[in-house]
């Protein structure tokens, strides 16, 4: 342990503070497009996964849909505001309902089974970047293993593909309970460009209870480490209503 903090302070290697403090170096993330209150902005957009919608007096944006394809950047002439976030993880549907009574069986270290559902490899690359030295989410008690048996939340990339269907569903039940199951990408929570599909289902809550969602494609790593957080508590309870459908509440109203 002392050769790796040797080596750490004679190379200078930097890790981030995040989520004690908020990481402001450039490049953590890509932004994403955030809903606009100018009118027909929407109509004139291409949005290649029906992320964006008009309504009257009202642009909304589907974060869950999005696939950062920067066609409604602001350098496209029509494009929308971009925010520059990266706390992107929310809680999935009615999943706050069970949440308090297991919370406290995740508040100290966590084991994280990984499964590829058929990703693109996008962010599988983003997941790999969490155990080098910038992010280093051992640093909080994140831990990745190999084996159902030992996982306490099950992390899965891709739209679920026919094929790995029916291991996924081995895996999830090796897993013993409690246990959390995060979904990564718009892949993971609609299918993205790859499905619904003869060949892949609509997203992991086709297949399994989703108690996390990270919207992106892909997301950034400090968007899975804010999912991580938000299992273990040290983020704020998951919002149970996405972004979009909160736009159209005050829409209506």
């Amino acid at each position: 342990m002392s050769f790796w903090a040797t080596k750490g302070l004679t190379t200078r290697v930097k890790t981030t503070r995040y989520p004690e403090i908020p990481e402001a170096a450039p490049g953590i993330t890509p932004g994403r497009p955030i809903s606009s209150s100018s009118q027909g902005i929407g109509k004139k957009l291409q949005c290649p996964t029906g992320a964006i919608t008009s309504s009257p007096g009202r642009t909304i944006v589907d974060f869950r849909r999005c696939v950062h394809c920067f066609r409604c950047a602001p350098t496209s002439g029509d494009g929308l505001d971009w925010n520059a976030d990266y706390e992107w993880a929310m809680g999935a549907g009615n999943a706050q309902r069970a949440w308090d009574a297991n919370e406290s069986a995740f508040k100290h270290s966590i084991n994280v089974l990984v499964v590829d559902g058929g990703d693109c490899g996008a962010c599988l690359s983003e997941l790999k970047q969490l155990s080098k030295p910038y992010y280093n989410l051992h640093r909080l008690g994140y831990f990745v293993t190999p084996t159902p048996r030992h996982a306490d939340v099950l992390l899965v990339v891709g739209p679920v593909t026919d094929n790995m269907r029916a291991p996924l569903l081995r895996a999830y039940e090796g897993i013993p309970g409690p246990r959390k199951i995060v979904a990564v990408g718009a892949c993971a929570l609609t299918g993205g460009v790859f499905g619904p599909s003869f060949a892949s289902n609509a997203g992991l809550s086709s297949v399994l209870p989703v108690d996390v969602e990270v919207p992106g494609c892909p997301p950034p790593p400090l968007a899975i480490l804010h999912a991580l957080d938000l299992v273990t508590g040290r983020a704020p309870k998951a919002e149970t209503v996405r972004p979009a459908e909160k736009e159209n509440l005050d829409v209506a109203l």
